[in-house]
């Protein structure tokens, strides 16, 4: 198997599209921004004003980026040692996930134990650990256990357990080897299957839905590797996302109440843990907008903002995890002073914004000590 893979010419490794790594950093930043309970700063990110958000952004651009990668190894080295490499990066990402959860834990359980914030071991569904420690730990040790905040970084892990498997099936049956997810997710849709949800808090994002858009991301990564861009420009194609685009706009409104419209338009809102059919297409309609109609790189993304952003994109992981306690002090301090929020709001959100490109540049001046190569995948929340 290994020979058969590895026989052919190597593809060269593509430039890095630096349009993506500022797009990463925005959405890093619509991901701190979501997280913050009660801003008004809520209303400036695309999640607002649409059927997706960051999310399943960040799940289809991660399976391409990795499908990329592992079909490079494969030919270059082999499909063991791309297997290997992969395995090395699922356990460090796993790592990362059960860190940040004990981290979290920690200072949510602290906030509460020194009475600062009463009640909020059970808004963020800690309270099984706080009860029940010797289930929540084992349940969480097997991302089952996921508090609020806790959802995205398990769905990654699922799906880049499956990736191996599913890239050497691709190899050899091409877009064929979509047809098991395909129908896995259909069958969640259908509520045939579902990830078991034992606790209240349930499962942010089903693995067994969302692995649908990662193995789609990482087939186009695949392919485009080893035969060339798959992704073409079409006045059809543009025409259908356009109009899906304006159609999660026009429900977004209707579920304002802004304007007029019919219950079904609020409902294609909900069921963003099963990846919902409407959310799905609305995410690849505006990546494939992205992909057509922004260029790779303008004038704008080499100024300091642009910068800043694909800095911000190139360390998504250090950031989202950074993120999310940002987020954290940032609602409790919101919660503590209501009565300033008019000038706190603005001041935290920014020195947020500003926190997080601070990790972003420490992040991205140690590893160029080092040598290392940024990490994947990005995550998101």
């Amino acid at each position: 198997m290994e020979e058969a893979m590895t026989r052919g010419t190597v593809p060269v490794r593509p430039p890095r599209d630096l349009r993506l790594d500022v797009l990463r950093g925005w959405m890093q930043i619509s991901i701190f921004i979501s997280h913050v309970a009660g801003t008004r700063f809520i209303w400036g990110i695309h999640a607002s004003w649409g059927l997706s958000d960051s999310s399943e952004q960040f799940v289809l651009l991660s399976g391409l980026t990795l499908g990329s990668v592992f079909a490079l190894k494969m030919t270059r080295d082999s499909f063991g040692r791309a297997r290997a490499d992969l395995l090395r990066r699922t356990i460090q990402l796993y790592g990362t996930h059960l860190a940040v959860l004990c981290a979290f834990a920690a200072l949510v359980l602290g906030a509460e134990a020194m009475r600062l914030l009463p009640g909020e071991v059970a808004r963020l569904h800690w309270t099984l650990l706080v009860e029940r420690p010797w289930v929540a730990v084992p349940a969480a040790a097997a991302l089952l256990y996921q508090p609020d905040l806790m959802g995205i970084l398990p769905v990654f892990v699922g799906c880049m357990l499956l990736l191996p498997g599913f890239l050497s099936l691709a190899h050899r049956a091409g877009a064929w080897a979509l047809l098991p997810s395909v129908a896995l997710y259909a069958a969640v849709q259908g509520r045939w299957v579902a990830t078991p949800t034992l606790f209240e808090n349930g499962i942010a994002f089903d693995p067994l839905a969302w692995q649908f858009l990662f193995l789609l991301g990482a087939w186009i990564g695949h392919r485009s590797l080893l035969h060339g861009p798959i992704v073409s420009r079409s006045a059809l194609l543009l025409a259908g996302a356009a109009a899906m685009v304006l159609f999660g706009l026009w429900a977004r409104l209707v579920g304002y109440g802004l304007l007029p419209g019919p219950v079904f338009a609020t409902a294609v809102l909900a069921h963003k843990e099963v990846l919902a059919p409407a959310r799905l297409l609305h995410a690849l309609s505006l990546a494939y907008l992205v992909a057509v109609l922004v260029p790779r790189e303008v004038a704008w993304m080499r100024l300091p903002l642009g910068r800043m952003l694909a800095c911000i994109g190139r360390n998504s992981l250090r950031v989202f995890c950074a993120g999310l306690f940002l987020a954290w002090g940032t609602t409790t301090t919101l919660r503590l002073h209501p009565e300033a929020a008019t000038w706190l709001d603005p001041l935290l959100i920014a020195a947020g914004v500003a926190a997080l490109a601070l990790v972003a540049w420490l992040a991205e001046r140690g590893r160029s000590r080092v040598g290392l190569v940024a990490p994947i995948p990005q995550a998101a929340g």
